[in-house]
């Protein structure tokens, strides 16, 4: 098979790639940037994304820049503690969960990629115009560079569309499909320095959208012994607030008549995001599920493929488990890419439309939804009289199935690398 062409340069495209290189089957990445900056907030990678990571050896350089969270709190918008459960090793998982910044997990990927694959094989500041297909393999275009001038076509085997939520290649696909799917909710992101919340390793979600809903968690443990914690704020809103860019600048004053009372025993949430040293805003917005990813030797990857809302810690995992799947596929299927493509698809098209429709309604922050509209949305005197831990864990449990990394899911697919 000759070269295989992965356009995008995120998380998602450079798993791909080393999953490619790791089966022997050579690709190029094209990524439309002109320079690699250090961009986005925090990131969570799950059980099964990181059993990936482990297997193409990246463990270990990750475990050095990440935090692993050992369990899950949820609290009302009082303060109020409602529910804990262990995550990652301490739940009995073979692999841990990680949080992490989004560009110490890119960072990781890349270098990998740059050494195992060579320089050359991650191309920048090329930005797809189009790309056409014919018996024999595709053609990629591009636009003009930042010098201005237009890098040469370039030739493969098959292309993968791993572009993100703006994908130049699903835009081809679809032409006609429209505007993203506005959930009704506006979300706040950022970071900030700040002494342990709880015991240091917790993943934290407070209240419910109505009033606001906020999601914490440290990604970076400093050496002063503060750690740099990553929060997400959103609300119920009738209309965007913002365009879909995942860097689009945001102010914590927007959020803060919401927030302001959120004056807890275990965190004082006002002085916190007050204190960031980066916020950014994002519609809660995704896209309905495609009907196809693939036609021919084109096919969609990640966030190209499913855009999802970013509840549940899983966008990024999903693109991971894609590329693992796809990876094994092409090269199973040797001298015929277009039926790798079409296998791929029948596996991971169904798979992530689940993910993506109970991220809408149903991730496991729904515990703080039941509690919310049990109580109406007031002070309780035992969690108990409002909703019992059988209850909360079938709706984390369910999730964790329909997302793939339930414990038992797991268990039964460990094996040799």
């Amino acid at each position: 098979m000759s070269g295989i062409l992965v356009i995008g340069g995120g998380i998602g495209g450079l798993a791909l790639a080393l999953c490619l290189h790791r089966n022997g089957l050579p690709c190029t990445v094209l990524e439309a940037a002109a320079e690699i900056r250090p961009l986005g907030v925090g990131v969570n990678i799950l059980p099964h994304a990181a059993a990936e990571l482990a297997r193409l050896g990246l463990e270990a350089p990750l475990q050095r820049l990440c935090v692993q969270p050992t369990e899950a709190n949820f609290f009302n918008r009082f303060g109020q503690h409602v529910h804990a459960e262990p995550l990652g090793r301490a739940a009995g998982y073979d692999h841990p969960q990680m949080s992490l910044h989004r560009a110490d997990l890119h960072g990781v990927l890349l270098a990998a990629a740059r050494e195992r694959l060579g320089e050359g094989a991650v191309l920048l500041d090329r930005r797809v115009a189009r790309v056409e297909q014919d018996e024999d393999g595709v053609t990629v275009s591009f636009t003009p560079g930042r010098s201005g001038a237009v890098p040469p076509p370039l030739r493969g085997s098959v292309a993968i569309g791993a572009d993100g939520i703006h994908s130049a290649l699903r835009r081809q696909l679809y032409p006609n499909e429209g505007e993203p799917k506005y959930t009704g909710y506006n979300m706040w992101r950022g970071v900030t320095r700040w002494p342990p919340v709880l015991n240091g390793a917790s993943m934290t979600r407070v209240g419910w959208l109505k009033n606001g809903k906020m999601v914490l968690y440290p990604i970076r443990d400093h050496a002063d012994g503060t750690q740099l914690l990553n929060w997400v704020f959103e609300v119920e809103t009738e209309t965007y607030r913002a365009r879909r860019d995942w860097n689009r600048p945001g102010d914590v004053e927007d959020f803060m008549p919401w927030i302001r009372d959120w004056v807890f025993d275990w965190l004082d949430v006002p002085a916190m995001v007050r204190a960031s040293e980066a916020v950014l805003e994002f519609p809660m917005v995704d896209q309905d599920p495609l009907p196809r990813w693939t036609f021919g030797r084109l096919t969609l990857l990640g966030d190209a493929a499913h855009p999802m809302v970013p509840r549940g810690s899983n966008g990024a995992g999903q693109s991971i488990l894609d590329a693992r799947c796809l990876a094994d596929l092409l090269m199973r299927h040797g001298d015929d890419p277009e039926a790798a493509l079409k296998a791929y698809e029948a596996v991971r098209l169904p798979a992530t439309t689940e993910v993506v429709l109970t991220n809408r309604k149903n991730p496991p922050d729904v515990i703080l939804r039941e509690v919310f509209l049990r109580t109406n949305d007031r002070p309780f005197a035992r969690i108990e009289e409002v909703m019992s831990k059988e209850e909360m864990l079938a709706i984390t449990g369910g999730y964790k199935r329909v997302a793939g990394y339930d414990l038992a899911t797991l268990k039964a697919k460990a094996g040799p690398a």
